[in-house]
């Protein structure tokens, strides 16, 4: 799975960075490789709650495949 991240740099130094297809997933890094590695996880951990509401609502789990973060 493809997902566009949206990256900002801060002005007190760090980056912010979020998913916009994943609603509340967002994280931060002091470079921009933690930052990077910080929205992985933060989008894999928000895969698993979404696919565990999914099956806890009686919903079939979602075959969501590997994550790969590409950098806008």
């Amino acid at each position: 799975m493809k997902l566009k991240v949206l990256v900002t740099p801060e002005a007190v130094g760090g980056y912010s960075v979020s998913v916009p297809a994943m609603p509340g997933c967002f994280s931060e890094g002091e470079t921009l490789q933690e930052a990077l590695a910080n929205i992985r996880e933060a989008a894999e951990l928000w895969i698993e709650s979404q696919t565990e509401r999914a099956v806890d609502g009686g919903h079939q789990q979602a075959n969501v495949g590997s994550l790969q973060v590409i950098e806008f």
